[in-house]
Parts: C-alpha cells; sequence; structure tokens
C-alpha cells in the first residue's frame, strides 16, 4: 500500500511517499481502506515532534478518516466487511489502508461523502464536548469563537446555534467573515494579526466587548491562543467559561486577577482524554451529531482536496494559518 511518511522530524517538506506491506487486523481490530483523510492542527505538531503523541517513526501523518473495512479481526462484533466508517485514528490516516481499535469506528451513514464523514469527528466532537460539557452553554446565552472560519470554529458556530446560543464570530479577513456568516453566525468580528502591543490588546478586548452588547461573552471557545487570548478573556461575562482549545498562534499567559474579578473559569478542553476516559459519553455525543447532520443543522465543510501525494501540501497550507473549513486528502 502507499503511504505518506514522516521519516525525521521536521515540516510538511519532510514526508515522503512509499510503499508499505499492507497491515494486518489483530484481535479487536479491523483493517479500514482509508477513501479519505481530513487534515487537522494536531497533523502539523506531531511530524515537528510537539504534540501529546509521538510515534515511533517512520509513521503517516493523519488523525482523522473514513473508509470501508476490508478486513476485520478476531473478537470483534458489529462490524463486518463492506462497513462504510468514519473514526479518530491519531495517526496513520495518509495511508491506503490503516489498522483500527473497533471501539473507535462510527458508521457513515450511505448517503454521505467520505471527505464529508472524514471533516466530522475531530472537530464536531471537540466542540460539543466544550460547549456542553465544559462551557454549560446554554440557551439565550452568548458565546464567543475565535479563529471561527477554521474547522473547529464552523463547527461552533452551527452547534452554538443548535444549542439557541448568540454567536460572535471573530476572523482575521473579511472573506473568513463571509463563511462565518455562511455557517450561522449572529455577528462577525475581524481582528488583526498578532502580535499586539499593549494598546492593540485592549483595543481588541473593547471590540469582543462591544460586539457582545457590553455584556460580555458567556462561554468563550479558544482554538487560537496566543495574542488572542488576553483580550477575549477580558471581554469575558461574569461567571462565564472560558474554553481552551488549542494553541496555533503560540501558548498565552493569562493575568489571573482577571478570573477573579469575573468570577470566571478557564476550562480546558481535550477531547481525546475525554472519548477513552468516557466512552458512552463519548458516543452519546456523537449519536447527537448525526442526528443533527441528517436534519441539516450542521454540515462539515470541506474546502479543499487534496490527493495522497499532495497531503505534504495540505498539512502546509494548515499550518500557514490560510484554510477556511477542513482539507481532505482523498485516496480513493
Amino acid at each position: 500500500m502507499r503511504a505518506l511518511l514522516s521519516r525525521s522530524i521536521g515540516g510538511p517538506d519532510t514526508l515522503d511517499l512509499a510503499d508499505l506491506p499492507d497491515p494486518v487486523a489483530g484481535r479487536g481490530q479491523v483493517v479500514v481502506r482509508v477513501h479519505a483523510c481530513a487534515i487537522n492542527y494536531p497533523d502539523v505538531l506531531i511530524i515537528e515532534d510537539r504534540y501529546q503523541i509521538k510515534p515511533p517513526r517512520p509513521f503517516a501523518p493523519g488523525g482523522e478518516i473514513s473508509g470501508v473495512i476490508e478486513a476485520v479481526g478476531e473478537g470483534v462484533e458489529g462490524w463486518t466487511v463492506g462497513d462504510r466508517v468514519l473514526a479518530v485514528t491519531g495517526f496513520g490516516g495518509l495511508a491506503e489502508r490503516v489498522v483500527v481499535d473497533a471501539p473507535r469506528l462510527f458508521g457513515l451513514p450511505e448517503e454521505r461523502d467520505f471527505a464529508e464523514g472524514a471533516a466530522l469527528l475531530l472537530t464536531y466532537a471537540t466542540v460539543i464536548h466544550a460547549l456542553v460539557d465544559r462551557g454549560r452553554l446554554r440557551e439565550g446565552q452568548t458565546l464567543l469563537v475565535l479563529g471561527a472560519a477554521g474547522g473547529v470554529g464552523l463547527a461552533a458556530i452551527e452547534l452554538g446555534k443548535a444549542l439557541g446560543a448568540r454567536v460572535i464570530a471573530a476572523v482575521s479577513s473579511e472573506e473568513k467573515a463571509g463563511a462565518a456568516r455562511s455557517a450561522g453566525a449572529d455577528d462577525t468580528l475581524v481582528y488583526g494579526r498578532a502580535p499586539f502591543d499593549k494598546d492593540q490588546s485592549r483595543a481588541l478586548a473593547d471590540a469582543f466587548k462591544a460586539a457582545t452588547g457590553g455584556h460580555g461573552a458567556d462561554v468563550i471557545l479558544d482554538p487560537v491562543g496566543g495574542d488572542y487570548a488576553e483580550p477575549a478573556l477580558r471581554a469575558i461575562a461574569w461567571e462565564g467559561r472560558y474554553l481552551v482549545v488549542g494553541f496555533p498562534a503560540g501558548i498565552p499567559r493569562l493575568p489571573l486577577n482577571l478570573t477573579l474579578l469575573k468570577s470566571c473559569d478557564v476550562c480546558g478542553v481535550f477531547w481525546g482524554a475525554f472519548a477513552a476516559r468516557d466512552p458512552e459519553a463519548n458516543r452519546s455525543h456523537v449519536a447527537t451529531l448525526m442526528a443533527l447532520w441528517a436534519e441539516g443543522r450542521i454540515a462539515p465543510r470541506v474546502t479543499e482536496r487534496f490527493a495522497l501525494e499532495d497531503g505534504g501540501q495540505a498539512i502546509a497550507r494548515l499550518a500557514a494559518r490560510g484554510a477556511t473549513g477542513k482539507l481532505v486528502v482523498e485516496l480513493a
């Protein structure tokens, strides 16, 4: 089988296409013929050895796949050869076949495109866990989403609206603001490019506050970090919840006096650990996502598609923070 491999620490340019033996399903596992693999920010980090998962090299990046089961290992129940599935694998997805532990599998409806299926789980499952379990978002509250035109951001807009919130989308360009409005955002705010000096940081905080009508945001979802974090925290409502999702702009240092003054919570969101620790709760969330997808209330936005040999370009595009929606590598 063909696979796009990371053989040494480095950027997307270090990946190379190679032929590998086909994998074999062990006990409790299946072999999935990969049809599509979504690209996410962890793929940028994992090949640079900056992610919490550090697979032995050589390995294929790509942690979110969809495809068809080709082989079923001993002890697997409920899945058969030919089933359409999607899964979050952590890595290994930029290959024509991947071994997946059966509990990680979810069914992909017949009417759904493989690329859309590959683009669903990691972003939407992260966001529903963030908003429901960590953020306790309620109907009528205000949700501020940073990086709102990325995969996580667009999912947050849709799920925020599904939960009955007013959603303010913060983005870095007018083009991305249009994408956020198309996803259902009630209002948009275009911010400048970091780094910010003290005055610019204060001005951004004021802009965030103004967008909330002066009340502040009840929940802030931040998949960006960096210099955007403190201005957003300054715009949080009394007893608000600040959800820490990722750091493509850098790991921020927050002044904790703000948490005292606002009596607010800063909450980490680690969906992978949540799914491993409470798989039944995660399956319940995924069932909710599937129902919302069937109702047309959420829809993964695949904005660019790449061939396997161009998977490094997809990772590079995401690393440059120029992508809107989800980037997907198609293998079949």
